[in-house]
């Protein structure tokens, strides 16, 4: 009967444990995100007939801005294959999605000599990038 009471609450530690890690995490990346915080979001179609040598070398675009210390958070990714509807764009090859402590921190990174070197050497592989940009509230 102890063993079991031992396994249960040892089970029950580890799970609870686990979770609280997770909850820390999770509490972690809220708090980089406050009022006045920049979300990012641009969105690039890339030229058609491109090589995979050539769509990896772009991807390496995104490893180049990440190296801007301004950059708190940076994640790219494909459409997701969502259902497709009418207010739903699939169209765009990726896009990325960065994070900045406030406006000034985002206009040091727009004219940041890595980022502008950067949209100048892969911009060679686009047809077309749109930049939304949200402040938070």
């Amino acid at each position: 009967m102890k063993r079991k009471q031992f396994i249960g609450t040892t089970l029950l530690s580890l799970i609870l444990g686990k979770s609280l890690a997770q909850e820390t995490k999770k509490d972690k990346r809220m708090n980089q995100l406050k009022k006045g915080s920049i979300i990012h979001v641009v969105y690039f179609w890339l030229k058609e007939g491109l090589t995979k040598e050539e769509e990896q070398d772009f991807l390496r675009y995104f490893d180049v801005l990440e190296t801007i210390p301004q950059v708190q958070t940076l994640n790219f990714g494909k459409p997701a294959p969502t259902t497709k509807r009418d207010v739903v764009d699939h169209s765009y090859s990726y896009n990325l999605i960065c994070t900045f402590k406030n406006l000034e921190d985002i206009t040091i990174y727009e004219n940041h000599p890595t980022h502008v070197a950067g949209a100048k050497k892969f911009s060679k592989y686009w047809t077309r990038v749109e930049v939304k940009d949200t402040q938070l509230m």
